[in-house]
């Protein structure tokens, strides 16, 4: 007959972190951005087109209390009169940029494109933040099927705006922000 021991021992290791917990902080950053702007893009041996584009991204990442942010982001880039161009992208970002003020963050990742001559490859882009969440966005990729572009993008991100905004409190009050130092200083650090 086998012993119980074995199993009721395994189980109380498995328990034990739940007894002897601290309290925790997981505040966690996140990225809803909106814009437009202009692309320049061409495939293969044809000449640059210049044509609109949107942009829209949605991520996650690191506590906004840290000076640096690093998280990943799923962006959707429309080309208009063309198709659409998915890319999954890393971040790092200043906590400036992530407090609704003045920052920069850098995305780096891959992309697909799922019109004309299909490609896939490399994507980045340089974003610069400034106060309350408005975005400039430089962009590049570079993929199979000799696919290149370049789109410089406004807009806003939603969340920099409301929830993570750091910016023009004197003016208007975050009742709720998200960073555990909730000083209008905290983006000046």
């Amino acid at each position: 007959m086998r012993s119980p021991i074995a199993p009721l021992l395994a189980l109380g290791a498995l328990l034990a972190p739940l007894v002897w917990t601290s309290p925790s902080r997981a505040d966690a950053s996140a990225w809803v951005f909106t814009g437009a702007g202009a692309v320049a893009w061409k495939q293969g041996d044809s000449d640059f087109v210049f044509d609109g584009a949107l942009s829209l991204d949605v991520g996650v990442g690191t506590t906004p209390d840290a000076p640096f942010i690093f998280g990943g982001l799923a962006r959707a880039t429309p080309i208009l009169d063309s198709g659409i161009d998915l890319a999954l992208l890393a971040r790092a970002a200043t906590r400036g940029f992530q407090a609704g003020d003045f920052g920069l963050a850098l995305d780096a990742g891959a992309y697909t494109r799922l019109w004309g001559e299909r490609s896939t490859g490399f994507t980045g882009s340089l974003t610069l933040g400034a106060p309350p969440g408005i975005t400039l966005s430089l962009q590049g990729s570079i993929g199979t099927n000799d696919a290149v572009s370049f789109a410089a993008v406004a807009g806003i991100d939603l969340l920099r705006l409301t929830v993570y905004r750091q910016s023009f409190l004197p003016l208007w009050p975050n009742p709720s922000p998200a960073q555990q130092d909730r000083s209008p200083t905290v983006a000046a650090r």
